[in-house]
């Protein structure tokens, strides 16, 4: 569940700045397509390390706290939980134009985020569902502004 919980949350927020970013700088189809794809791969499997190492590095009383197998696992789901949440994107841009794309894009993400993130608070049943979804869109609301006025300034410099 860590794995996919993380794999999720990272894969729409990071997709949502980066798609942001690149459809302020460029304007160009391709290029955000291009980016989705590669950043795909890349950062599933950049996280998928990543959990892989965190897993690894949990120790109590001088012995590992996952299985190998545990282990493995989590890294598995975090890649296929990023790569698939990245992914996921990519047929808004297939099939509309950028700027239709965009918004599509933009309530998918934030629609993912809700549904996970409910069911995330439900599973927990301790855990204030409205706080963990507002943390969230909030984060997200913040990463797409703050990448949007980037990929403004990149578009700008590089003109």
């Amino acid at each position: 569940m860590t794995g996919i919980s993380f794999g999720i949350t990272s894969g729409v927020i990071t997709s949502l700045g980066m798609i942001v970013g690149m459809f302020s700088a460029t304007n160009s189809k391709l290029a955000v397509i291009a980016s989705i794809i590669t950043m795909a791969i890349a950062d599933g499997l950049a996280d998928g390390a990543g959990q892989h190492m965190s897993e690894e590095s949990e120790v109590e009383n001088g012995k590992n706290v996952h299985t190998h197998r545990e282990v493995w696992m989590s890294t598995l789901y975090t890649f296929l939980s990023v790569c698939g949440s990245i992914l996921s994107f990519v047929p808004f841009f297939l099939l509309f134009p950028l700027n239709t794309a965009l918004a599509l894009g933009i309530s998918w993400g934030i629609i993912l985020l809700v549904v996970f993130n409910t069911l995330l608070a439900k599973a927990k049943k301790k855990e204030n569902a409205f706080k963990i979804i507002s943390e969230h869109i909030a984060l997200a609301v913040f990463v797409i502004v703050a990448s949007y006025f980037v990929g403004l300034l990149i578009g700008k410099v590089i003109d």
